[in-house]
């Protein structure tokens, strides 16, 4: 097994652990040097994960997030700069928000960073799910936030998250695209009949890719450069698969799905129809194989202190922020009324606790819980920290011990 950190970068002193500080500092999302440490934060924890042997790195896109929390507003350009500073840790923004991308100028970025990173570059898709950002940038191609319900505004996000792959995956294969999409209204070269009067004619006819320039000097394909580091492009995760819909579209296009359902045997159910679908589409992988799972992890020499530093820090902003999105049902439980959501009041650390959302204690604790998916999925090729309610909550010590410890006492036990 591998391992990973998921980071969603919090701007030191905000949310309710600094309740104060944040109003004083409102919006604390444009405050220069509040965001400088997170900054300083976030490059400590890169360059620490990468030294004590985790495997990647993983951070999500969102934007417009005044209050300071989920503040990872580019994670392609984020990445860049941890390129710069770590060695060996693969880098996997999980992941860039296709619907609300141009989709040329994002394989371009994309192959940038595979470039500047020499192939340490894991490349997370997601199709947005935050109506605030995602309506916004998503507007030139007529896509909201998704919703995952069926509905004709999911559909139509669904639709153009697989449009815009699809352009993509053509401009790192191919060394010329032509093509008319529909689904975008987009053309590629615009008008799609052919560019005329290009002025350079001759000097593309001699040294652009055969097939560009016409005999009459018209412009009939484009080249994207440069393609990626890595052949024919890095490999593709999508973070927090839940519904089968992704499932199954994530084998039929060879992504690796990262999932957030935290009860082991529903875990095993979701890794099991990834591996029949993959199986259809003529790839054998072993039950949890090309497969993440990932879960917040909170150590300490005892159970009593790990739930102390780690629970009280995490479920009064979990419950504020991503209750009202409807991340609270990773929280559900058999005996809860199926008719009824679950109460911002059950979103504490207790229950993180009890359903494996979380695993807290000691490191043997932690191991148990490892252990207890690998008994369900001998396989499972990736486990990931979800380092909610830690960096901008906690001392940056308190993190880096959190990470040494695990890198110390649990990688072992189960790496590869």
């Amino acid at each position: 097994m591998k391992f990973s950190i998921f980071l969603n970068p919090q701007i030191p002193g905000s949310g309710w652990a600094a309740e104060e500080n944040a109003k004083a500092k409102r919006p604390i999302g444009r405050d220069v040097e509040s965001y400088q440490k997170l900054l300083h934060e976030v490059r400590e924890i890169a360059v620490h994960a990468d030294q004590v042997g985790f495997d990647a790195l993983m951070m999500t896109e969102h934007h417009f997030h005044s209050e300071g929390f989920e503040f990872s507003v580019n994670p392609l350009m984020f990445l860049t700069d941890l390129a710069a500073r770590t060695e060996r840790i693969l880098l996997a923004p999980l992941g860039i928000v296709l619907p609300a991308w141009d989709p040329i100028r994002a394989a371009e970025d994309v192959a940038l960073l595979d470039h500047f990173s020499k192939g340490r570059l894991r490349l997370g898709v997601a199709r947005g799910y935050q109506n605030r950002w995602m309506n916004v940038l998503g507007q030139r191609w007529h896509a909201a936030a998704a919703r995952s319900d069926g509905s004709k505004s999911d559909t139509r996000n669904f639709d153009v998250f697989g449009e815009v792959l699809k352009i993509m995956k053509m401009a790192w294969e191919q060394d010329t695209v032509r093509y008319k999409s529909d689904v975008l209204d987009y053309e590629i070269p615009a008008p799609f009949s052919g560019i005329e009067g290009w002025p350079a004619q001759e000097w593309t006819k001699t040294f652009g890719a055969p097939g560009e320039i016409d005999d009459d000097g018209v412009i009939q394909s484009v080249s994207i450069c440069p393609k990626p580091y890595q052949y024919p492009h890095p490999e593709l995760w999508q973070p927090f698969t839940v519904s089968d819909r992704s499932v199954i579209r994530a084998a039929q296009e060879g992504i690796m799905p990262w999932m957030f359902t935290p009860n082991p045997d529903d875990h095993a159910a979701k890794a099991k129809l990834y591996q029949e679908e993959c199986a259809r589409q003529g790839k054998e992988y072993k039950l949890g194989e090309h497969t993440g799972i990932l879960k917040i992890v909170g150590m300490a020499d005892t159970r009593e202190e790990a739930i102390a530093t780690y629970g009280k820090g995490m479920q009064k902003d979990f419950a504020s922020f991503f209750g009202p999105f409807g991340y609270l049902e990773v929280l559900r439980k058999k005996e809860d009324d199926s008719h009824k959501p679950i109460s911002p009041e059950k979103g504490d650390f207790k229950r993180m606790n009890e359903v494996e959302m979380a695993l807290l204690g000691t490191p043997d604790d932690v191991k148990r819980g490892i252990q207890r998916m690998l008994d369900r999925m001998p396989d499972l090729e990736w486990f990931g920290l979800f380092m909610q309610g830690q960096q901008g909550v906690l001392p940056l010590d308190t993190v880096k011990r959190n990470l040494e410890m695990f890198a110390t006492k649990v990688i072992p036990e189960f790496q590869d």
